[in-house]
């Protein structure tokens, strides 16, 4: 079914995508998997073609676009390799906090930059003792004249190793009560002093995906990179964290009906007793059954995003959409791998990549049992 908010020119932008990717991309991603990073030539390429921020203003770059462009881009990144997503975080995540609380001096610096890629940038919440709880984090920034004074530390930070602009997640008045009210967002650029990168992350999936620690050790941070006012971060990232889910929805279906197409083709090519392992009943049942629930769940998804895109309060339903459709990705990558048999469980099957890279979607952008219990305060359950 086709939703309302596709139309011709998202299609178009799709077709040029994909001609894109098959030059640009396809070809070298398992070479980006082995090396542990996306080079940064391929983000330029990104910026030279407009693939980077479309949504953003003429003068900073972009042409204007709607979330749907944003939706295209997504789907097309992700049915390379799930390891793309720091392009998406980059285009839909972080960007939209410089734009949406930057002044007009910030965006006019750095916003051209990230159009070109130019400029990469990452967001920095998660601590070695902070996750979901974001009141808890102990980064602090002290103003001394005429800069913050950050120290702390930051891990499993998507474009950790590339980023040459973070917003970081720290407190500005740890006597705060309650403690949120004490949390800011700084913009830290590559060349800040005290500012160094940890080790690059060795993770179980997302290999091509910059994962690293960051260290803040004495950083000076000019205080004009205040992002917004200060106390404000806690609510910045509350009213960003809508989107950030609805991308990560659209990655992991994106990624579940490219592992159904994989296991179809599959599974009709292999043979078994005399006939293809596609004409037994306990296959065809499995991928329809999958097949069915990738449907529902696009459903519910494009009708997320309708309203997502007409400003309406969908903060449940994106909850909803985050947990449902994570869960779902971790349920086709197991079941397909096992209809792949012995050779899902090879590397060199795309399927084994797709296994990897699938369970952590449940983890970031917060977890879905922290999605569920957001759910359940707003029911008036808790």
């Amino acid at each position: 079914m086709k939703t309302t908010y596709i139309k011709e020119e998202h299609e178009i932008l799709r077709r040029s995508l994909r001609k894109f990717l098959d030059k640009q991309a396809y070809p070298h991603f398992d070479t980006w998997e082995k090396n542990g990073e996306i080079p940064r030539t391929f983000w330029r390429k990104l910026g030279e073609q407009g693939y980077l921020c479309p949504w953003l203003e003429e003068k900073y770059g972009g042409f204007g676009a709607d979330f749907g462009y944003s939706v295209v881009i997504n789907e097309e990144l992700e049915k390379v390799g799930t390891g793309t997503i720091g392009i998406g975080l980059h285009n839909d995540i972080v960007v939209p906090y410089l734009h949406e609380y930057g002044t007009t001096e910030q965006k006019e610096r750095w916003l051209p930059q990230c159009t070109t890629g130019e400029a990469i940038t990452a967001i920095a919440m998660t601590e070695p003792g902070a996750g979901s709880d974001l009141a808890s984090i102990r980064t602090s920034a002290r103003l001394d004249g005429d800069h913050y004074i950050v120290n702390g530390e930051k891990t499993f930070i998507t474009n950790g190793i590339h980023a040459d602009l973070v917003v970081i997640v720290c407190k500005t008045d740890p006597s705060a009560v309650p403690a949120h009210k004490g949390i800011s967002l700084l913009v830290v650029e590559k060349d800040t002093p005290g500012f160094s990168r940890g080790k690059k992350l060795d993770k179980v999936g997302l290999h091509s995906q910059d994962t690293a620690e960051l260290i803040f050790d004495e950083a000076k941070v000019p205080k004009e990179n205040l992002l917004g006012m200060e106390g404000q971060g806690f609510y910045y990232l509350m009213n960003q964290l809508q989107q950030e889910r609805l991308i990560v929805g659209i990655g992991a279906l994106t990624s579940c009906q490219r592992m159904i197409d994989l296991t179809v083709k599959y599974v009709k090519e292999r043979q078994a007793f005399g006939k293809t392992i596609g004409s037994f009943q306990n296959t065809q049942f499995t991928l329809v059954e999958l097949q069915t629930e990738v449907e529902i769940g696009r459903a519910f998804l494009d009708r997320t995003i309708e309203a997502h895109m007409k400003g309406e309060e969908v903060v449940n339903e994106v909850l909803m959409a985050k947990w449902w459709t994570t869960d779902l990705v971790k349920k086709v990558a197991l079941e397909c791998m096992h209809l792949h048999g012995g050779y899902g469980y090879m590397e060199e099957y795309e399927i084994a990549r797709r296994f990897r890279d699938a369970p952590v979607t449940a983890i970031y952008a917060g977890s879905n049992e922290i999605m569920k219990s957001i759910i359940a305060k707003n029911m008036g359950l808790g």
